[in-house]
């Protein structure tokens, strides 16, 4: 069975795939074009895909009989795969749930706090030389224990976020999601604009796609409190980073911790010349183990696939 592997992943995973299967890796860290993704769906039995590789209902309509019957994303995200043209084609699609929780979790708090307690400005400071010594109103900004924090999406990583910011720093959780949920922690739910309102912190854990693009826009930013911090660790595109950019300028919110942008890798250079803002480049997985796991997750799906058997990670 010919396996495309998009990007090269940890040596142990990729040993692992190579042990049972033809396998070709991309030699570029970049992500596949629509001519790579349409060569690639009629060229192999199976495709692993990673973040970007797009794989769009135009690529699936180029090739009539694809040979591919299976993308098996690395990442929990797929909103760079047409899922319903992919099927309509007859091809399977996976993921890799679970695996990206608490990694991803855990970025999110490391924004939280680098914004609120001003770590980026503070880092930036002190390697200028321009930091002259301690005193007792430098660089004031957010104590986080006992605040109230907004999530916005509480699927497993919204509740993992939730979860730290509750039992860790005694906050208050309210949050928006399409429908309740259960958890081992008081949480209210609450129309977006509302929770956006009472919270102190606005936390975005949404997946991806048509329906949550620009879900954070000009009216629910104007929504958030002007001493509140937007994070985002979901998809660049859930934020219109334009309105994002008005709404900082303009003083509406204290500041912003993102991990993902709307046109990634671009970055606006408003939000780079903003020192309330933090700028991460897409680390919210990026730990060996976590990507050890997903690309054992991954490759699990394609060998339940090349057996016959039920696909651990259907999506």
């Amino acid at each position: 069975m010919k396996l495309l592997i998009s990007r090269q992943l940890p040596l142990s995973v990729m040993a692992d795939a190579q042990a049972a299967f033809e396998v070709t890796t991309r030699p570029t860290t970049q992500p596949m074009t629509h001519d790579e993704a349409v060569a690639a769906l009629a060229d192999y039995d199976v495709v692993l895909p990673t973040l970007g590789d797009a794989f769009r209902a135009e690529a699936f309509a180029r090739v009539s009989n694809p040979r591919c019957k299976l993308l098996a994303n690395f990442g929990v995200g797929y909103n760079h795969i047409d899922v319903d043209a992919a099927r309509a084609a007859g091809i399977q699609v996976t993921n890799t749930p679970g695996a990206v929780t608490d990694a991803t979790a855990d970025i999110a708090m490391t924004l939280i706090l680098m914004t609120a307690r001003r770590a980026g400005e503070g880092e930036r400071m002190v390697r200028s030389g321009a930091w002259e010594g301690w005193h007792p109103t430098q660089m004031l900004g957010m104590h986080l224990s006992g605040k109230t924090v907004c999530v916005v999406g509480m699927g497993r990583i919204g509740q993992a976020i939730a979860r730290r910011c509750h039992f860790g720093f005694g906050c208050k959780i309210v949050y928006a999601n399409r429908s309740a949920k259960e958890m081992d922690f008081p949480a209210r739910q609450m129309e977006l604009h509302d929770a956006m309102a009472a919270a102190d912190v606005v936390a975005l854990a949404t997946p991806g796609g048509a329906q949550t693009r620009h879900l954070i826009g000009e009216a629910e930013l104007a929504a958030m409190n002007p001493h509140a911090i937007l994070v985002n660790i979901s998809r660049g595109d859930v934020v219109d980073e334009a309105a994002l950019i008005g709404a900082l300028e303009a003083g509406k919110i204290a500041g912003a911790g993102l991990d993902v942008y709307e046109f990634e890798p671009q970055v606006p250079d408003a939000l780079k010349a903003m020192e309330n803002v933090v700028l991460l480049p897409h680390l919210g997985t990026a730990a060996l183990e976590v990507r050890e796991d997903m690309g054992r997750m991954a490759l699990a799906n394609i060998v339940a696939f090349a057996e016959g058997r039920d696909l651990p990670n259907p999506v």
